[in-house]
């Protein structure tokens, strides 16, 4: 086995990950390793290490659907993206592990001594006020995530269940 330790690089070369076999290193991704794989259905894809070795990537994608996303979207197979945007992390409302307020999107901005209130969707991030009352940017926040994550996913879920009628 091609593994190194500490700062040398790791090769996977040659390596199996469930139905992907690792061909060569592929562009860098930011600061991330990645590998140019082939699929047993015959599709290439591009994956970082990461999600090679713990196992998020095993396929192209071609052993799930992936409504519109192309099968290389970097370690995002198991996931639907539509516009950027993904819709399970949107239903979950899962709040990130760095996260000190308890509430996805509102942070104490140091600078200015108020709360900060954002959202992100579709690729971008929408500036929602700051507050010198907490609550007055979660009730923003809220607002906001009604406004524009819960009606995508709405509009998803109804396009799906047509979809599926149609079929």
């Amino acid at each position: 086995m091609a593994e190194y330790h500490s700062r040398k690089k790791l090769d996977l070369t040659g390596q199996r990950f469930g139905k992907l076999t690792v061909l060569a290193p592929a562009e860098n991704v930011g600061s991330r390793t990645a590998w140019l794989c082939r699929c047993d259905c015959g599709q290439e894809t591009v994956v970082i290490t990461q999600r090679l070795r713990d196992g998020h990537r095993t396929s192209c994608g071609c052993d799930k659907e992936n409504f519109g996303e192309p099968p290389c979207a970097i370690g995002r197979a198991s996931l639907t993206y539509i516009d950027g945007t993904c819709v399970e992390m949107l239903r979950a409302k899962t709040i990130r592990k760095n996260n000190t307020s308890g509430v996805p999107g509102v942070e104490w901005w140091v600078r200015k001594e108020r709360w900060r209130a954002t959202i992100c969707f579709k690729g971008k991030r929408h500036y929602l006020g700051s507050y010198s009352r907490f609550e007055d940017a979660v009730k923003a926040r809220k607002e906001a995530e009604a406004r524009f994550h819960d009606s995508f996913v709405r509009e998803y879920d109804q396009m799906t269940q047509e979809s599926g009628r149609a079929v």
